[in-house]
Parts: structure tokens; C-alpha cells; sequence
């Protein structure tokens, strides 16, 4: 790790992780141009790939070809109107309505460690394992300054990017676009690699050509959203799951974003993350900043697995703060799907009771529990129990739960308002509405004004008097709706910056929420995936994958979240089958497997159970006991996409010291007359030698439910299942999987290293 600067060249280098980083500033105008983001290279003079030796040159020896010269010069952070007729980084608005702005080179900063943004989630970093860049531009004739951050990490092949504004002019200017970060790419034939989908089917995988012209992925919705999400992957033609350059671009936030590559006249790509530009507009008076989002990115030569490890690195060391990071996690229950709106403190006692002797440890009490919400019509905003429901308050439903030796978990969805509630009739004003129009609803509610002090005081303080109003271990922060008719009837408000204030608010109330509560698991969902970004992780150390529990959905779902971040931020669970979401029946052994990519639990009627799905149960949570640690610390690698090939998923976890590891297959489709399929397992240590062993169900014939592995279907494995194999012969001649007999069935294999 490590940033320089030659001062005689003009050139800044960051080196981290294998991951070379390079940009110069050129001439006596200062323009801040991009060379390589790559592999490491050696310490060499590139300042070559500018071509500012080939027409059109420099605008100093060349003032009649400055625009020619801007229209291809490979820009580090492009303005707007001067010349560059490609998608631009800043877009400001003075008072005379001129839009035009070039930033130029004015100073630099080098130091040790990483400063947080106030207000945002952010990166962090001791003075011993980061460095940061800080980057002076200025615009001269507007008086606008951005500074560009730039921070790499010990051992991670990551930048993180940030700009922060500054009006130093004597006029107030509009900023109407800031990009977290922009940079030109001289490479050529990349695929774009997206998530996208809706909900219920959160994060597939999407790989497109980039093509001449500009592709993005956006949300307009007020939250990242189900259908996209803030990041994009450029590959090269050939790069695959382990193999070929591949580069990662995520965004550190939870609202509208924008991201999206331009391929330019001259083949050159030009990337761009940041929030949407769309409805967003930030007065400057002079004197006031205003901070961009983190936005990181990533360099890998091993494949998309070599992205995904840089990504859960930087956020497992440098983004989540939660103490409940490498904590064990209590498997928890939650009512939702057991009974919906329709319960009472017997009911819930009556699912604890059940699920505590099976040894399920948290019990959630999901929506409903509140005002007089009897359905989703009424309640939201009245934040107080309802002792129809619940004699007693939370207090005595914690205190009947601890005598089961399990915690209370509970359901909010601060950020909503019922129209039918006492919030509503005694504040209206304090619901996003337009003037003179009927709001939007969505599931019958409509979003409350966090962008106002005096709201988000009125929302936190209902949520403390029920947290501590008995003992609460785990809040789920739900979010169930788009923003829409975004008008606040606050005096002063800049409607253009309101989209960006309510995700502040948001932040805000999160914060004041964990620092209260230093010990609460906190688990944010919106609709399920909606809001499941690197932003919210930042306050919760796991969020709600999708509403859609079906395992077999669920693969697609996790792989594209796995991606990207940690396995234990993935909130995942076992439900009923046939599934609430698409009515397909699974085995319980898994929907349980399935469910161990995740953090762990039970979203169910534990006391309507087939009787043959209640007695694994107990199994599955020695499981998740016995691997917890595995899939929390352990690194992940993806062997094969059932989106790819139709037919089956499979997935491993190795611990740090490739002493273990565990693999997942889960056969889609089962075929006629076809052999055992070959699965190599890579990473193991190559010479160490590993005990294989079918874990999870115990080998046995099969029952009608088809949910066991029978001794016919490993008998393809007998041979290294009885003698220790190495760890070089498992990544080169690989092992053959059971042959497993029908649809959606699945095995758990353990590799143990001896000696």
C-alpha cells in the first residue's frame, strides 16, 4: 500500500493489493487526466497514455484545438460545456443560468489513514493500514473547489473515491450533477456485468457487450431498489468466475444513484457512480460544502471471484461496524408468514414455546403489533403497543420469552405514515404530498418528511419508549414503499436536494438508533432487497435478502448479493413449501442448506409443520452452529450458476487457514440417464490432505419425502469418503457429486484438513 507523487512528471500513483492506480496532471492549466487502472506495474514513467503527444495536443501549445483536445483527452474528473462532449462529472449552475465548469489542478495532500464523512457511511482506516490522496481542483470562474479523495487499503486491490464541493465564489451556484467518481478507460471489447430484477427476484445477474454509446442501471425510486443496483462489473472478453481482469464499481449508498459506462468515437470507456442526477439540485451559498457518497472501486486479474474477495474484504474490515460483525447470531423465528396480522400474545407464546425446544433462540414479532393495525391500512406512525394484542406490553412478552431462555425481536417501519393513524390526523404537513394533488400510495401509506428535525425527533422517540419498555435484543428496520410526490411543506427546503435529505434522515435516525442501542442486532430490509446496499450496511451488519424465501429462487438471489458483499450480511431463512412466494415444493434438507448461506432462521408456523420438515429442525441448527464461524470469516467462491448452466448451484466456504470447507450443491433439475457430475474444489491448501465427508443429511435410504441422500447416491464418492485426499488433486480432478434422484435436492460436503 502505498501513494506517491512525482512531482516532476505530474504524476500520482496508488499501489494496494496487486492494484495499480495511476493519473497525472498535465501542463501549466492543470488539466487532472486518468492513465491506468490495472494490475501493478513497475515504477515507470507511463504518463505516455495520455497521448498529449499525438494531435490534438495540449491547449498551451495548441489554444486553436481545445476543444478537439477535450473531446478525447482521458479526464480524471470532466466538466461540463467547455469542450468535452462526453457525460461529465460536475454540472453547476450560476446565477446568470451558465452552466459551463472546468475543474483544474491546484494542490495536493498525501497522508496516512482515512477520515469518515460526516453524515454518510464511509470507508475507515488506521493511520497503519490506509492512505488517502486528496486532490484540489478549482473552477475559476465560479469559484467552485471540489476535492477528490482517494483511499487504498492494506492488501486490498480497492480505491475509494469521494468529491467533496465548495463554493469559495461570492454567488451562489446550483450543483445539479457530482459524480463520486468518473475515469476514462483506454480498454477495449468489456462486458458490462449488472444487477438486476425486481422484487421477489432481487440481484440476477445480467451480461451485456458495451457497446458504442452510454449503458447505465439507475434508480429514480428514492432507495437503490429492487430493480437495479448502485454497482456495475466491466470484464474483459474472457474473464470468467476465476480467471481474466475484471473491475468492480459499488456506490456507499441507500438512495437514487447512477451508474454507467460511455464508449466513446476512440473506443475509450468512460465509468461514472454517483447520485442520480435526475430531480437533484444543491444551492451552494458561498462558504458551504456539500459531500459525495463513497464510491469504491475494484481491480481484479483472477475473475469475478478475485472482485468478490476484494469487496467483502474492504467491507468486513473497513465498512461494517456492527459489534455483532463476527458474533455469533442467534437463530431467530419470525411470525410473519406463521400468521400474518392475525395474532396475540398466546399465539406468539405458543410459536416460542415449540421453536424453543427445538433450540431457535429470538423470537420476531413482526407487523401488527402496533396502534389498531389489524391489516396494513391503519397504524403506521403510532408507534405504541397494542395491549388488545399484547397485556402487558413488551415487558411481559420479553420477560415470558426470557423465561423460555429466548429474546424479543421486533418489527418497525419508521420512515411510513398511515393516512388512517393519529400521527397522520394530527401532522398531514408532515407527509411528503405536492400542493393541490392527491398523494400516491403505496401499500396504502405514504412516506413521512425525515428531511425535518422535528418528524425524525417525533419518530425516535416513539421507537426508544417501546425498546425500553422491555428487553428487546433485535430491531428489523423495514421500508416498504418508493418515494413519490417528494415535497416537503417545511419552509426553506430545496426541493431539488429533498431526495438526498430524506436518505440523510435516514442515516441519521440509524445512527442515533445504534449508539443508543450499542448491543442491538439490527437488521434493515425494504420490501425484502430494495434497499440492500454497501449504504445500510454501514448501520446493520445484515439486511433481508428478498421477501421471496423459495430456496430454489433463492439461489439466483444470493449469488447475485454474495457477489458482493459478506455472507453473513445475507438475512436468509427457511419457510413452508409449497412457498408462499411461488408455490414450488422443496425438501427441507434444502431449503435448510440454502438457508446456511446466510445468517439463519425460521419464517414459519413451527406448530403446523409436517412432522418429517419439524424433525430436522434440530439438525439444521447444529448445523448452522457448527459452521457459523465458517460462513461468517471464511472466504466465498462460486463453482457453479445454476443461471448459467439451468441445471444446479454450487458454492464453496474455506476458512482463512484452509483448514475447512464447506460445499454446497443443489441439484435444479434432476436428469435421465446421465453420470456423476466432476466438481473441482479449489483454494484448498495443495499439499495438506483433507477428510471428505457427506455432512448433512446422515446417509440413509430414502423416505416418501425424498429429503435424505441414499447409499445408492454416494456411491460414486465411496472412494475418498473412506481415505484423505489432497487439497491439489481436489482443485485438479475434483470429486464426483452424488448422483441425487429428483428435482431441488442438495448435499452438504465437508473438506477437514488432518495432521
Amino acid at each position: 500500500m502505498n501513494i506517491s507523487y512525482d512531482e516532476a512528471a505530474g504524476i500520482f500513483r496508488l499501489d494496494a493489493g496487486g492494484m495499480t492506480y495511476v493519473l497525472r496532471v498535465t501542463d501549466e492549466e492543470g488539466f487532472p487526466g486518468h492513465l491506468y487502472f490495472g494490475k501493478r506495474v513497475g515504477e515507470d514513467d507511463i504518463s505516455y497514455l495520455a497521448r498529449t503527444e499525438e494531435m490534438p495536443w495540449l491547449p498551451s501549445g495548441n489554444v486553436r484545438d481545445r476543444c478537439s483536445f477535450l473531446d478525447s483527452f482521458p479526464q480524471e474528473y470532466p466538466g461540463n460545456g467547455v469542450g468535452d462532449f462526453r457525460s461529465p462529472a460536475v454540472c453547476v449552475t450560476d446565477e446568470k443560468g451558465q452552466t459551463g465548469v472546468q475543474p483544474l489542478y491546484v494542490s495536493h495532500q498525501i497522508e496516512q489513514g482515512k477520515k469518515t464523512l460526516p453524515g454518510l457511511p464511509s470507508t475507515f482506516g488506521t493511520q497503519k493500514d490506509s492512505m488517502t490522496l486528496s486532490l484540489l481542483l478549482a473552477d475559476r470562474e465560479t469559484g467552485l473547489e471540489l476535492t477528490l479523495c482517494y483511499t487504498v487499503f492494506e492488501g486490498i486491490p480497492a480505491v475509494v473515491r469521494s468529491v467533496r464541493a465548495h463554493n469559495r465564489g461570492e454567488k451562489t451556484i446550483a450543483i445539479r450533477r457530482l459524480m463520486s467518481c468518473s475515469l476514462d478507460m483506454d480498454v477495449q471489447d468489456l462486458r458490462l456485468l449488472t444487477l438486476n430484477g425486481t422484487w421477489g427476484r432481487e440481484k440476477h445477474k445480467q451480461i451485456l457487450p458495451v457497446g458504442i454509446g452510454t449503458q447505465q442501471v439507475s434508480s429514480i425510486r428514492g432507495i437503490s431498489s429492487h430493480q437495479a443496483h448502485p454497482f456495475l462489473g466491466l470484464m474483459a472478453e474472457h474473464a470468467g468466475q476465476e480467471s481474466g481482469e475484471v473491475y468492480g464499481f459499488n456506490l456507499i449508498y441507500s438512495g437514487n444513484f447512477l451508474a454507467q459506462t460511455e464508449r466513446d468515437q476512440f473506443d475509450r470507456v468512460r465509468v461514472q457512480l454517483g447520485i442520480h442526477p435526475k430531480d437533484f439540485c444543491w444551492e451552494l451559498a458561498p462558504g458551504e460544502s456539500f459531500q459525495s457518497p463513497e464510491a469504491v472501486l475494484v481491480y481484479s486479474a483472477e475473475g469475478i471471484d478475485g472482485m468478490t474477495h476484494a469487496f467483502h474484504e474492504l467491507f468486513r474490515n473497513h465498512l461494517l461496524r456492527s459489534p455483532w460483525l463476527y458474533r455469533e447470531r442467534p437463530v431467530l423465528i419470525n411470525n410473519w408468514e406463521a400468521t400474518f396480522f392475525d395474532f396475540d400474545l398466546e399465539k406468539l407464546l405458543t410459536i416460542a414455546r415449540r421453536a424453543a425446544k427445538e433450540g431457535i433462540e429470538l423470537l420476531v414479532m413482526d407487523d401488527g403489533w402496533f396502534g389498531r393495525r389489524k391489516d396494513d391500512n391503519s397504524s403506521l406512525g403510532d408507534w405504541t403497543v397494542n395491549e388488545e394484542k399484547l397485556p402487558g406490553g413488551i415487558a411481559r412478552l420479553s420477560e415470558e420469552l426470557a423465561k423460555l431462555n429466548m429474546k424479543l425481536g421486533i418489527w418497525f417501519e419508521p420512515e411510513m405514515v398511515s393516512p388512517d393513524s393519529d400521527l397522520y390526523r394530527a401532522h398531514p404537513d408532515w407527509a411528503f404530498s405536492f400542493d393541490g394533488r392527491t398523494p400516491c400510495r403505496a401499500r396504502n401509506q405514504y412516506v413521512l418528511d425525515l428531511t425535518r428535525r422535528e418528524v425524525r425527533d417525533a419518530v425516535f422517540d416513539q421507537i426508544a419508549a417501546v425498546l425500553d419498555s422491555g428487553e428487546v435484543a433485535y430491531v428489523k428496520w423495514d421500508m416498504n414503499r418508493p418515494l413519490t410526490d417528494v415535497a416537503s411543506h417545511a419552509e426553506g427546503g430545496q426541493s431539488g436536494a429533498l431526495f438526498h435529505r430524506f436518505v440523510l434522515g435516514t442515516y441519521e435516525l440509524q445512527e442515533r438508533l445504534i449508539t443508543r442501542y450499542p448491543e442491538l442486532l439490527l437488521e434493515n430490509c425494504s420490501s425484502g432487497g430494495g434497499r440492500f446496499d454497501a449504504g445500510m450496511l454501514y448501520y446493520s451488519p445484515q439486511i433481508w435478502t428478498s421477501d421471496n424465501t423459495d430456496a430454489i429462487e433463492r439461489l439466483a438471489i444470493q449469488e447475485g448479493t454474495a457477489m458482493l458483499y459478506p455472507m453473513s450480511t445475507m438475512g436468509a431463512h427457511i419457510s413452508v413449501s409449497p412457498s408462499q412466494a411461488v408455490g414450488r415444493l422443496v425438501p427441507m434438507a434444502t431449503r435448510g442448506h440454502v438457508a446456511l448461506a446466510g445468517t439463519f432462521g425460521y419464517e414459519l408456523d413451527i406448530n403446523h409443520l409436517p412432522e418429517e420438515d419439524a424433525a430436522l429442525i434440530s439438525g439444521q441448527i447444529a448445523l448452522y452452529h457448527r459452521y457459523g464461524d465458517l460462513v461468517r470469516e471464511g472466504d466465498y467462491h462460486r463453482l457453479a450458476s445454476w443461471q448459467d448452466n439451468r441445471l444446479f448451484d454450487c458454492y464453496e466456504v474455506i476458512s482463512k487457514d484452509k483448514q475447512l470447507a464447506l460445499v454446497t450443491f443443489v441439484q435444479v433439475m434432476g436428469e435421465a440417464n446421465v453420470k456423476s457430475r466432476r466438481i473441482r474444489i479449489p483454494h484448498l491448501s495443495p499439499d495438506a490432505r483433507y477428510r471428505v465427508t457427506v455432512v448433512d443429511p446422515a446417509v440413509r435410504e430414502h423416505d416418501q419425502s425424498g429429503n435424505f441422500i441414499g447409499s445408492d447416491e454416494i456411491a460414486c464418492m465411496r472412494s475418498i469418503l473412506d481415505k484423505p485426499i489432497t487439497g491439489r488433486t481436489l482443485a485438479e480432478a475434483g470429486i464426483l457429486m452424488p448422483k441425487l434422484r429428483g428435482d431441488f435436492r442438495s448435499v452438504l460436503i465437508e473438506f477437514r484438513q488432518e495432521g
